[in-house]
């Protein structure tokens, strides 16, 4: 084993500039690569991790400022920052409310503009709701995109090293005027190791690209759903209020 790593080691050593330069890029490649999967894999493990314990406590509370204390504890779950988002704007929409009831108990029609008031801050709380989605699924995605680039271009970046390489061999075989394996050996190694680096850095950029957008997409499903039933839980809590006010 410890020979091929010298042999590897010589074979780079003593290749061409160009190849060199190849070998680097594709290197910066990998380590990047490997750098946002290790990111990406322990920021998306934990989100599953405290959205799904947020979500047990939300539907055994049922109870949405002990939901929002929780939330508030949960820093690494996008369900619980979306809802902390939708909170707060349901509480200005309260207040607001109270204020229109407030002015309108004096005017005639009172009881169609506080129920209008509350279904415009239901749409309010829907557009905060979305934004906060966009904006989490533009923080899961962050840095995602390289991975792709990688998988696209690596391979394409090796085989350019491979055609310098097989290039300098026949350079190299002309120059000598012989095809013997001394001659030919050194720039068919080292195409081969463009080839290899390119795919050792294109493959698991690939195999972790596809592995994030899938469990992305779980968690977009995820928002969306429960953006669905916290908006629910507050149209039948307003539409409960304004029968008892009736």
């Amino acid at each position: 084993m410890a020979a091929v790593k010298i042999d590897l080691i010589h074979i780079v050593s003593n290749a061409g500039l160009m190849v060199q330069f190849v070998l680097l890029l594709l290197l910066f490649f990998s380590i990047t690569s490997w750098a946002i999967i290790l990111i990406k894999y322990r920021y998306i493990r934990k989100a599953f991790r405290e959205s799904a314990e947020f979500t047990d406590f939300f539907w055994k509370s049922r109870d949405l400022s002990n939901a929002f204390a929780k939330a508030k504890q949960l820093h690494g779950s996008p369900l619980a920052r979306i809802f902390r988002i939708g909170y707060v704007e349901l509480k200005k929409m309260s207040q607001s409310g109270s204020q229109v009831d407030s002015s309108a108990s004096q005017s005639a029609g009172g009881k169609n503009l506080s129920l209008n008031s509350r279904f415009t801050g239901t749409d309010n709380v829907k557009r905060a709701l979305r934004r906060a989605i966009n904006t989490e699924m533009t923080r899961m995605t962050q840095m995602v995109p390289f991975l792709a680039t990688t998988g696209n271009t690596a391979p394409f970046i090796g085989l350019f090293g491979t055609v310098w390489g097989i290039m300098n061999s026949f350079i190299g075989i002309g120059q000598r005027g012989s095809a013997n394996l001394a001659v030919v050996a050194p720039g068919i190694s080292e195409a081969l190791i463009a080839t290899a680096a390119g795919l050792a850095a294109a493959i698991p950029a690939v195999i972790a690209f596809n592995f994030f957008m899938n469990k992305i997409r779980i968690v977009e499903s995820e928002l969306l759903s429960f953006s669905a039933d916290f908006l629910n839980i507050i149209e039948r809590d307003i539409l409960r209020l304004e029968r008892r006010r009736s």
